[in-house]
C-alpha cells in the first residue's frame, strides 16, 4: 500500500472516529483497534496494545495513542494526519454544538441529553478495556495480571503507572 493511500485511510478512519468519540479517544478504542488490526492489517493486536500502553504511560493527553498509531502506519506524516483527523471534526462539531447549546440554556431536553450521555460514555470506556484485555490476555498469567490490575484500580487509589510498571516487569521477567 502506498503512503498516500495509507494517509488517506488514516484521515478517513480517524475523522469518523473523532465524531463518535463521546468521552474522548479511549471511548472509540475498540473500533480503532478493529480498523488498524483487523480491517487494514497495519499492526498486530500486541503492537496495538503496546502503543496504547506507551500512550498511557507518557505524559500528555490520553489521545496520544492516535498519534502513535499514525506514526506506526506512515511515520511522522501519519502521526500528523491521524492527530489532525481525530481532533478537527470533533472540534468543529463541538464549537457549533456549544453555540446552539448556550442559546437553548435551561431547556428540559438538555438535562435529558446530559443524563443519557454519562452512561454511554462509561459503557464505551468499559468496552475499550474489554477489547484491550482480549488482545493481551493470551495466557493465564496475563489474564491474572489484568484481573488483579482491574481489581486494584477499582478498590484502591494506586496510580495506574505503578501497575503498568509491574506489568512491564512481569513481561521482562518472562512471566507473561
Amino acid at each position: 500500500m502506498s503512503t498516500g493511500h495509507a494517509l488517506a485511510q488514516l484521515a478517513g478512519d480517524f475523522a469518523q472516529l473523532s465524531l463518535m468519540a463521546i468521552g474522548g479517544a479511549a471511548s472509540v478504542l475498540p473500533d480503532m483497534q478493529r480498523r488498524v488490526v483487523s480491517v487494514h492489517g497495519w499492526m498486530s493486536n500486541a503492537q496495538f496494545a503496546g502503543l496504547y500502553a506507551l500512550a498511557q504511560a507518557a505524559p500528555g493527553p490520553n489521545m496520544l495513542v492516535v498519534s502513535l498509531v499514525g506514526w506506526k502506519v506512515a511515520g511522522i506524516a501519519g502521526a500528523l494526519v491521524a492527530t489532525a483527523a481525530m481532533c478537527a471534526p470533533s472540534c468543529v462539531l463541538t464549537f457549533w454544538a456549544d453555540r446552539f447549546w448556550r442559546r437553548q440554556r435551561g431547556a428540559r431536553w438538555q438535562a435529558c441529553i446530559q443524563a443519557g450521555l454519562a452512561p454511554i460514555t462509561v459503557a464505551l470506556l468499559l468496552a475499550s478495556g474489554c477489547v484491550l484485555a482480549r488482545t493481551v490476555d493470551v495466557n493465564v498469567a496475563a489474564a491474572a495480571i489484568t484481573a488483579a490490575s482491574a481489581l486494584l484500580l477499582v478498590t484502591t487509589r494506586i496510580h495506574p503507572l505503578w501497575l503498568i510498571g509491574a506489568g512491564a516487569l512481569a513481561g521482562a521477567a518472562g512471566w507473561v
